[in-house]
């Protein structure tokens, strides 16, 4: 998929902007706080209504303007649909044709974004929840089945946790909300599992390319209970277990909301002994990787790396984008790239003008 066309009308700092854009690499390039990361964050935004900058809509609303909007006409299998976004400082609606889209595993099949951000060099070194986010997210655009069961797990979750609180805890309550809670997590580690052995199949493949070298590189799955024919009674033992820790903490202290995943570089855990490059390029590798999960071309997603060179090297600048030279559509945000063979668009005070192509 590709997106051939972006209006912007009262977005960050885009009072209205209207591009064109062409298969292959794009590249954005500006100073910073021109205006070119709002750019690729309005693409992104539309693959999950949701900006990777923000949780406020009011942030993404230009000053004094009561609404934001962002059009995307975007290909597939020779058919053109616009998604559109309507922002309010309260609501955010999108549609397709102008038809409303209400879940996210179907706004993905419209628009699948794949994000490499500058954070995202610290993935594995910071905070669980950003890798659980990774994968939740990657496998709800896939499956709304995943969906599904996370958005229950929530649910019971703070059920239970509310139980936890009470003074009087009715226990078969609380029993009943665990065996359900069980329930959810037994499909959401099946498919976390079987994810992560997909991703594992191609990610050394794609580190090799991007890092011109030969590494081994694994992304391990902890789960709290292994995934397998015995889940749900391991699973309810478990809870057993902890139920003493969870009256007195007054909260659910063990499941897959505190599940985590890390990454092995040739052998070492890559958040302790790797390099900030490595890290670098093994987390661009893992974003990356679910362009290739995807058997059907077309439906392949739209790449966006927002400053992803700044501290790469020449040569591996070149690696990086010589592997991206095979992707449908990619944009690149960046202070500085000399590249032939590629739409080049200049930001500079929120006016944008394209170079060539």
């Amino acid at each position: 998929m590709f997106v051939s066309k972006l209006v912007l009308r009262n977005f960050r700092g885009y009072n209205y902007l209207s591009l064109e854009f062409q298969k292959g690499l794009n590249i954005i390039i500006g100073e910073n706080a021109q205006g070119k990361t709002n750019i690729v964050e309005a693409i992104h935004f539309l693959s999950l209504a949701k900006s990777f900058r923000t949780n406020e809509n009011c942030d993404l609303i230009t000053k004094s303007r009561q609404f934001a909007t962002i059009d995307a006409w975007v290909g597939q299998d020779n058919i053109t649909k616009e998604i559109t976004a309507l922002l309010t400082p309260s609501i955010k609606k999108v549609t397709c044709n102008k038809n409303p889209v209400r879940k996210i595993s179907e706004l993905s099949s419209l628009i699948n974004v794949l994000l490499f951000e500058p954070k995202d060099t610290f993935l594995f070194s910071g905070s669980p929840i950003a890798r659980r986010n990774f994968i939740d997210v990657s496998i709800s655009k896939k499956s709304p089945i995943y969906l599904d069961n996370l958005i229950a797990y929530e649910r019971l979750l703070k059920e239970r946790n509310a139980i936890l609180k009470r003074d009087t805890i009715d226990k078969i309550q609380l029993e009943v909300i665990t065996k359900r809670i069980v329930d959810a997590s037994e499909t959401i580690a099946n498919y976390r599992n079987v994810y992560i052995n997909e991703i594992n199949r191609i990610l050394s493949r794609i580190v090799a390319k991007l890092s011109n070298e030969k590494s081994d590189v694994i992304l391990c799955y902890h789960p709290f209970v292994v995934p397998d024919k015995d889940y749900k009674k391991t699973a309810l033992k478990a809870y057993e277990k902890s139920l003493e820790s969870d009256i007195k903490h007054k909260a659910t202290q063990i499941g897959i909301h505190r599940e985590d995943i890390s990454m092995l570089l040739n052998g070492k855990d890559i958040a302790t002994h790797g390099s900030r490059g490595e890290n670098r390029i093994c987390v661009l590798a893992l974003k990356l990787a679910p362009y290739f999960l995807i058997d059907d071309k077309e439906a392949r997603p739209i790449v966006v790396l927002d400053d992803a060179m700044s501290e790469l090297d020449k040569a591996h600048q070149q690696s990086l984008l010589e592997f991206l030279s095979n992707f449908e559509q990619v944009f690149i945000t960046t202070t500085h790239l000399e590249i032939k063979n590629a739409s080049i668009y200049e930001v500079k005070e929120h006016t944008v003008t394209r170079r060539h192509a």
